[in-house]
This record gives C-alpha cells, sequence and structure tokens, in this order.
C-alpha cells in the first residue's frame, strides 16, 4: 500500500518512524526508552545504519517496495517534536505518514495498541510532536509500561525512568513491537490493530 503519490512535491518516504527516548547511557534500558529501542531492532532487521541528523539519529531502510526513514530524536523527550519536526519538513511527510513509536502509562505493561490521532496523556513527547506538526493526527504505536504498584513510593517519572521489572520479557516486547510497525508500513493501520491491539 502505497501512502503517497510519486511526483512533485510528494514525500521520498513511505514513512518516518519515530522511536521516542532519551539520549545518554543511564536512560538507555528504561521504559521511556522502548521506543529507540524498537527503532534500533528495525534498523538492525534491514540493514540501516544510523547517522547524525535532525538532532538525532537517523537510519534510512527499506522494506520490500517501501522506504522507511526511522528517527531517534537526542533532544530529550520534552523536545522530541523539534526533531521530528525537522525530518518531517525534509521528507515532506504529512501528519499521516508519521508513525510515532513510545512508551504508555495508562496500558499494561507489554500490550501494544495502534492509533491514528488521540490525546496526549500527559507525555511531555507527544505533546513537544503536535505542537511541532501543529495537530495530533499522526499514527501511533503505545508500548504499554504499566504504572507504579501497590506500595512503590517512586512518582510516575522516576518511574518510566527506571529499567522493566526483570518479569518483562523485554526483547520479545520490543520484537512485536518492531512487527507491528512493519505490519502498519507493509499492510496498513487496520491490520496492525487487529493484529497487535
Amino acid at each position: 500500500m502505497r501512502l503517497f503519490r510519486r511526483g512533485e512535491g510528494a514525500s521520498t518516504l513511505d514513512l518516518l518512524v519515530a522511536g521516542l527516548g532519551n539520549p545518554g547511557r543511564e536512560y538507555a534500558a528504561t521504559r521511556h526508552n522502548v521506543g529507540w529501542l524498537v527503532a534500533d531492532v528495525l534498523a538492525a532487521r534491514h540493514g540501516g545504519s544510523w547517522r547524525s541528523k535532525f538532532s538525532g539519529r537517523l537510519a534510512e531502510v527499506r522494506l520490500g517496495d517501501l522506504r522507511l526513514a526511522l528517527l531517534e530524536p537526542e533532544t530529550y523527550m520534552n523536545e522530541s517534536g523539534r526533531s521530528i519536526g525537522a525530518a518531517a519538513r525534509f521528507f515532506k511527510v504529512d501528519p499521516g505518514a508519521l508513525l510515532v513509536v513510545h512508551d504508555d502509562v495508562d496500558l499494561d505493561e507489554g500490550r501494544l495498541q495502534a492509533r491514528l490521532g488521540g490525546g496526549l496523556a500527559g507525555h511531555n513527547g507527544l505533546r513537544s510532536i503536535a505542537q511541532a506538526l501543529g495537530g495530533q493526527e499522526f499514527r501511533r504505536l503505545r508500548i504499554g509500561v504499566g504504572r507504579p504498584g501497590r506500595g512503590d513510593r517512586r512518582s510516575l517519572a522516576d518511574y518510566v525512568l527506571s529499567p522493566f521489572d526483570p518479569t518483562v520479557d523485554v526483547d520479545a516486547l520490543v520484537s512485536r513491537a518492531a512487527d507491528a510497525v512493519e505490519t502498519m508500513a507493509v499492510e496498513g493501520l487496520e491490520a496492525a490493530q487487529q493484529r497487535f491491539n
């Protein structure tokens, strides 16, 4: 399924996939960086090599006939829109051809949800992106990280900036999320929703 008509002013990309996270070794394996983990898996699967661009890391890959750009903003979560907005303008992608992969505390740990648009749910990365794009109608893959359990006194911010519990198979979760991104790119949003939501 082609997302774009080829021709004058059309995008050279079929999908811009932005995995959200924070730069720095201390954040690498945290819940908040699960979007980066998914982008890393997609780059590895499809032979993408990272380079610095758009205040982040960019890898361009092919998925069959489709051309995807993977972006990991290195602006810190709260400024993700600065990086993603620059990439979207450069590649001339409209918001519907942007897929943002991010952690979500309102979904149970390990649950996935593909959707188009929706609220920002207090997620500062999503807020920054919506401001940069002038709207919220972009595709999302929400990756559930849950909330602190009973008796856990950590703030929500401390919780998302900590590693997944040892009981969570992070590799399997990230791999399944990468499968969902591929399904969304090749077969569309509805197919991904039916298979992964």
